[in-house]
């Protein structure tokens, strides 16, 4: 590489007060910011909007696993579908949760660990009737039923007591993890509060036990933006554990994502459309994962002052090697200041429908 086009920035070791994580930044190991593109984008740029094999495609209906609801109600000519997943990571029929610790035969004083049964809801959210549109296709309108078919789901889920999270994501491309080209996202209903989610809480709590303030709420450096609409920002975050990450996060301090009203899902729609076709454009069409990190299901009021909810989207440019596994500290060749300079630069026009 080029000695100085990064401009001769040493590395750096950050931490966020929302993760919680160390991420080194390390320009060294990188091209230009302007110059990361995916390799493999992930999808070709023409489709049939209409696959006969593609049991998420109108008219297929009877290929897929049975229906939870649709958008309009009974409706043949559906906008979308929120259906069960046909081979569930959980099981709905399974036994109510109880945790466990078995014993080993041949070792009565020790113990492997805990075990509980499989419960759970597995479902899929079929964003659109057609084929060969993606989820940035759609108007910011669309995409608002899309997030409140979410936000309806989950309101569903919360009368169900063994359910403790709801995780909603979307696999964009075959290298995220999606097995179906059709646009889709999914969400896992579990009877455990995950790892991940709980220690992201106790960074958040531990930073508001000693501020009074929110995390996410402090996000507000102007370095770090790339687009503000009338509720929410969105940014590259401080500490940054993935090249060209962003962070969709309200302005208005929430807890929960399935607090979210219409009007507030069709500004959603739109930010988060600009920040797909955003990366789109400068990444060549990368596969992405997007979550959204939300809290548990029961927290009581003392939990809602530090808890704030966001989505994140990750594109998919690296991946974790040994060094990662075995530390869970990544490496990211982009400072956070450089992605969001160049995310804010790239100009997007606006599509026919868009509203």
């Amino acid at each position: 590489m080029e000695k100085g086009k990064m401009g001769g920035r040493p590395p750096e070791i950050r931490k966020d007060w929302v993760t919680n994580r160390w991420v080194i930044f390390s320009p060294a190991r990188a091209k230009r910011p302007s110059d990361f593109k995916s390799k493999s984008p992930a999808t070709p740029t023409q489709q049939q909007q209409y696959q006969q094999s593609c049991p998420f495609c109108l008219g297929n209906e009877h290929d897929c696993a049975p229906e939870i609801f649709r958008v309009p109600p009974d409706d043949p000519k559906w906008k979308l579908r929120v259906i069960q997943n046909m081979y569930p990571a959980l099981s709905r029929a399974a036994d109510v949760p109880v945790i466990t610790v078995p014993v080993p035969a041949q070792e009565e004083s020790s113990s492997l660990g805990q075990v509980m049964t499989g419960f759970g809801f597995h479902d899929v959210v079929i964003e659109t009737p057609l084929h060969s549109l993606h989820l940035s296709d759609l108007s910011p309108t669309q995409i608002a039923h899309v997030l409140l078919a979410y936000t309806t789901r989950i309101h569903h889920l919360i009368a169900n007591h063994s359910i403790k999270y709801v995780q909603v994501f979307k696999n964009h491309g075959a290298s995220a993890g999606a097995s179906m080209s059709h646009s889709h996202s999914q969400m896992m209903a579990l009877p455990i509060v995950p790892p991940a989610v709980a220690a992201r809480l106790d960074s958040m709590k531990d930073y508001f036990n000693r501020t009074g303030k929110c995390s996410v709420c402090e996000f507000n450096s102007n370095d770090l933006l790339i687009h503000a609409s009338p509720h929410f920002i969105s940014i590259v975050p401080y500490a940054a554990t993935f090249p060209f990450e962003i962070w969709i996060i309200p302005l208005t301090h929430s807890p929960h994502f399935h607090e979210l009203d219409a009007d507030k899902a069709v500004d959603l729609g739109g930010i988060l459309k600009l920040m797909l076709r955003k990366m789109a454009l400068q990444l060549n069409n990368p596969p992405f994962n997007f979550v959204i990190q939300t809290s548990p299901l029961q927290d009581g009021a003392s939990e809602l002052p530090h808890s704030h909810w966001f989505l994140q989207i990750i594109p998919q440019l690296s991946v974790a090697a040994g060094f990662e596994i075995g530390t869970g500290c990544y490496i990211n060749p982009v400072f956070p200041e450089d992605a969001a300079k160049v995310l804010r630069e790239v100009n997007v026009l606006p599509l026919e429908g868009d509203d």
